[in-house]
């Protein structure tokens, strides 16, 4: 099948294109796409340069992307957005738009859903998050920091492909003494059994539902009060990943080619985890709303082919820096996949283009 569209620009794993993913999605073949994972533009109080719609009419607009999502996913494969949570004009009361979007989503399609299944809902903790509406966080003081976005992984089927394996965090100095000293079967107070395969190495502790991408884990506390100023500081709703590093290749470059770099960017840490958990090296990795292309910058560093849509060409020419030559990798590359040989494990005839999969 030949592709309608001519790729913006091209990598050895992908492809990234300029225009309305609605428009592109129109030549993905069928159950082709392993993994969507992206970010929507939010349904916020105040409009962005990169667009978004109202809370009220978020829904309805989604819908037509998500019947698209549903075609190309294949039958195992995944589909994870993150979307950030707005608030009710004029008053400090949470709008429900990102909940009414995931029942709909998940709603069975002989109810007027798009029958998809909430496999689990993930947290990305963003510690530089600014403190919105000012009226209520930092003037009247009733409503603390915002600092949590919700991402919702959905699927077409109950039993989507993944493995927790690939995202085992390191064990905590407190497991690594158990296993070194032995643990004694017993019945915790909860009323859980803990046997002795609790005692058994892994390799791993399985992580969390919070993506943790925090640029000094070891220094920063998870929901750690926000400084503002001396002796003020800001709590948050979280009893962690910071996207504004302003000396990053992308933001440098950005600077030095004119660019101006896209203002709600992806820390790698997200894509990272969600490309690790559901996907495998050669698998297809969909941003459909790519804004700087981080997702597609990771999944070229983890070997899965990818395709990003964005509209806008100013994102799409700066998001290219991120493939410079001279860009260093956004993740290290794991262990197993440095012994891959990419010619017997990839076909270097399979061109990744639009309808050519």
């Amino acid at each position: 099948m030949q592709s309608n569209f001519a790729a913006y620009y091209q990598t050895e794993f992908g492809a990234a294109y300029l225009g309305n993913s609605l428009e592109l999605m129109t030549d993905i073949p069928d159950e082709s796409i392993d993994l969507i994972c992206t970010s929507p533009p939010f349904a916020l109080l105040r409009k962005k340069e990169y667009g978004n719609v109202d809370a009220d009419e978020y829904v309805e607009w989604f819908k037509d992307f998500a019947v698209q999502f549903h075609r190309i996913l294949k039958p195992t494969g995944s589909l994870v957005i993150d979307i950030g949570g707005s608030w009710v004009k004029g008053i400090p009361v949470r709008s429900l738009y990102h909940f009414e979007l995931v029942v709909s989503l998940c709603k069975p399609q002989k109810k007027g859903g798009l029958g998809f299944y909430l496999a689990q809902e993930l947290y990305w903790y963003n510690p530089a998050k600014l403190p919105t509406p000012a009226e209520w966080v930092t003037v009247r003081r009733e409503r603390v920091k915002d600092a949590v976005n919700t991402i919702w992984w959905l699927s077409k089927e109950p039993h989507p492909k993944a493995n927790n394996r690939r995202v085992l965090k390191p064990y905590s100095q407190a497991m690594k003494n158990l296993l070194k000293n032995g643990y004694k079967p017993k019945l915790r107070p909860s009323g859980h059994d803990i046997s002795h395969k609790f005692s058994n190495d892994r390799g791993g502790a399985i992580p969390p539902n919070i993506i943790d991408g925090r640029s000094n884990i070891d220094k920063e506390e998870m929901g750690q009060p926000t400084p503002i100023q001396e002796d003020l500081f800001l709590a948050v709703n979280m009893i962690s990943a910071s996207n504004t590093a302003s000396n990053d290749y992308y933001q440098i470059r950005c600077k030095e080619e004119g660019f101006k770099p896209h203002p709600a960017r992806f820390p790698q840490a997200l894509p990272e985890f969600i490309i690790n958990l559901c996907t495998e090296p050669g698998d297809i990795v969909l941003d459909p709303f790519a804004g700087s292309n981080m997702t597609g910058r990771v999944a070229e560093t983890l070997q899965r082919k990818w395709l990003s849509f964005e509209i806008d060409e100013n994102y799409v020419k700066s998001s290219q820096l991120r493939f410079e030559k001279n860009a260093p990798l956004v993740v290290e590359l794991p262990a197993d996949l440095l012994a891959i040989d990419l010619e017997n494990s990839l076909s270097k005839s399979q061109t990744i283009q639009l309808g050519l999969f």
